[in-house]
């Protein structure tokens, strides 16, 4: 299941929520409202890259980054 960040309208409250469905209906934990707003979500990755098998062959799957040998 997905996580998906929202707003609260109402309240401005952000929260997360694991939804089954694109649709399903989310309600806040803080106010229990259901005018909420779904998010852009972002994930960020850390480390450095050379730290990662085949970081030097162009750091993508395709380059072996993920350290796999195509």
């Amino acid at each position: 299941m997905p996580v998906y960040e929202y707003l609260c309208l109402p309240c401005d409250e952000r929260f997360e929520r694991y939804v089954q469905r694109f649709n399903d209906a989310v309600e806040c934990p803080k106010c229990r409202a259901t005018a909420v707003e779904r998010q852009l979500s972002t994930f960020a990755v850390t480390g450095s890259s050379s730290s990662s098998p085949g970081a030097a062959a162009g750091g993508s799957c395709c380059g072996g980054g993920c350290g796999c040998r195509h």
